[in-house]
């Protein structure tokens, strides 16, 4: 998926990437919050994600932010086909760039292109009890918790740990708005 919002580029990631993938994302405090991605996270772990096939069925990209120079990149977010047929929202961002909107800013152009692209009528997201900032980020993006809380495993923590599901319903007048319209403005 490509798309363009204010301050940010979303696009596929390409194999010259996994050198600025590692740097963003090598950090504990990262993926310990992610379900897929294992610590300590090696060039070889950034190289392989990359070079994952493509169905096109779960739509992930990296989140780059135009600079005066290069774009940086700053994350990643996407869409995953769970087993329960379910379609997850996953995000992370790099340290740096904490507290700047920027999951807010791309998972409002995810959640548009999966309403008015891929005519998704419902998505589910989660976080683990101990990161409430992603749980700041879901509600900002029209997402609702469940009242469900459930052990799942991370490769980052090395077992299971507790999380917070909540669910978006895409068919909601207003469920996101459309943060490439902005750009028209």
């Amino acid at each position: 998926m490509f798309a363009r919002t204010p301050r940010l580029l979303l696009r596929p990631g390409w194999a010259e990437d996994a050198p600025a993938l590692h740097a963003a994302i090598a950090d504990e405090g990262i993926v310990r919050n992610l379900a897929k991605a294992p610590w300590p996270y090696r060039a070889e772990d950034a190289e392989a994600f990359l070079s994952r096939d493509r169905t096109g069925h779960d739509p992930v990209s990296l989140i780059t932010m135009r600079t005066a120079g290069a774009p940086r990149l700053v994350g990643c977010i996407g869409l995953d086909h769970m087993e329960s047929g379910e379609v997850e929202l996953g995000y992370w961002i790099a340290r740096p760039y904490w507290g700047l909107g920027i999951a807010t800013e791309a998972g409002r152009a995810v959640i548009a292109n999966a309403r008015d692209t891929l005519r998704l009528t419902r998505l589910v997201a989660g976080h683990f009890i101990d990161n409430p900032a992603s749980g700041r980020v879901l509600r900002k993006l029209g997402f609702r918790p469940t009242g469900e809380t459930r052990a799942r495993h991370s490769l980052g923590r090395g077992g299971e740990a507790m999380c917070a599901e909540f669910a978006l319903d895409l068919a909601e007048p207003d469920a996101v708005d459309d943060p490439c319209a902005m750009l028209a403005a």
